[in-house]
């Protein structure tokens, strides 16, 4: 059986060679972690993978700035999701929110 406990330094390693694979694993990792920072650090560098994980973090809370700065590094899908909350009822923004304008 093969050894799947890779590290991180041979992931990073592999990733700086341009690696996607390896570059979605640290995201993998980062995420496991909630290490947002990493996570952010690896959507900069152009996982799109990690961008996905922050998005699904930032819809969850619904938190459109997060939402807006992903779409703005190059994941389009946090831009579509940022439309759909925008254009949800006010109604089912305020459950369990606030109440105060966005």
């Amino acid at each position: 059986m093969a050894n799947t406990n890779i590290d991180r330094e041979t992931l990073r390693e592999l990733a700086d060679a341009g690696n996607e694979t390896a570059l979605d694993r640290l995201a993998d990792l980062a995420d496991a972690a909630g290490d947002l920072g990493e996570l952010s650090g690896l959507l900069d560098e152009g996982s799109m993978h990690a961008g996905l994980l922050l998005t699904r973090r930032a819809a969850a809370t619904g938190d459109l700035r997060e939402l807006q700065r992903i779409s703005d590094a190059g994941y389009d899908e946090a831009g579509n999701e940022l439309e759909r909350l925008l254009k949800a009822p006010a109604e089912g923004r305020r459950e369990g929110g606030s109440d105060r304008p966005l």
